[in-house]
């Protein structure tokens, strides 16, 4: 979800180490972190999954290997999951000849109330322009104008690290060679990202949370994922 500020971290299971976004620029980078331990799963999407407990490592080495350059991975989960942290740690662990385009759902939602509209976005612009081998153009949204702004563009042939709550739709898994799924206990995530964004993100949490649910049953991401990851 968006990040209002910077952050500390709240546990060993998943830390951030630096975070210089603000209220009106949630989209800044995040930086990599570490993780005691995971649970995840790469059977045949169901909701009643077990998960079996991972190590971050024993993960992204399984992405890694499920993956060739050019493809699309997606990550999604609710606020505080770690969705931002496995995106850069897989990034920098990458192995192919190119480091793939990470692209943020934060960069693209149109404000707080935009879960919907920023997951759309990226399908349209981001993902559909795969199909024909064009190259994907699409604009940031800067949160300070209130407006779309900056533009990027990533070509047919690059890989595609698509990260952020709402990430996860039929329309998107069909361009998708692995799509996790990351959750945590509510709790758990609250204090994480609280911890991690300050004070003024807490007005903002029921709001955001209300269109996660919302995404959750209509689309049943954590069913059309190849991996479910749970952090302990």
């Amino acid at each position: 979800m968006p990040s209002p500020s910077g952050r500390t971290c709240a546990r060993a299971t998943i830390c951030d180490s630096s975070r210089t976004s603000s209220l009106s620029s949630p989209s800044a980078s995040r930086s990599s972190g570490s993780w005691d331990a995971l649970s995840a799963v790469s059977s045949a999407p169901s909701r009643s999954r077990v998960a079996a407990r991972l190590t971050t490592a024993a993960l992204i080495r399984t992405v890694l290997g499920e993956t060739s350059p050019g493809d699309v991975v997606i990550i999604d989960g609710r606020s505080g999951a770690g969705k931002s942290t496995l995106a850069r740690e897989l990034q920098r662990q990458w192995s192919g000849p190119r480091t793939p385009q990470l692209v943020a759902l934060d960069e693209l939602y149109p404000g707080w109330d935009g879960l919907a509209a920023g997951a759309e976005y990226a399908v349209a612009r981001v993902l559909a322009p795969r199909r024909t081998g064009a190259t994907a153009r699409w604009q940031q949204w800067d949160w300070t104008a209130d407006r779309y702004g900056p533009e990027r563009a990533v070509g047919a042939d690059e890989t595609i690290l698509l990260e952020g709550s709402g990430a996860l739709t039929a329309a998107a898994a069909a361009f998708a060679t692995v799509s996790i799924w990351l959750d945590a206990p509510s709790e758990l995530r609250k204090r994480r990202a609280l911890d991690r964004d300050g004070e003024a993100y807490r007005p903002h949490w029921d709001r955001w949370a209300a269109q996660e649910e919302d995404h959750i049953a209509r689309n049943d991401p954590r069913g059309l994922a190849t991996h479910v990851v749970e952090l302990v």
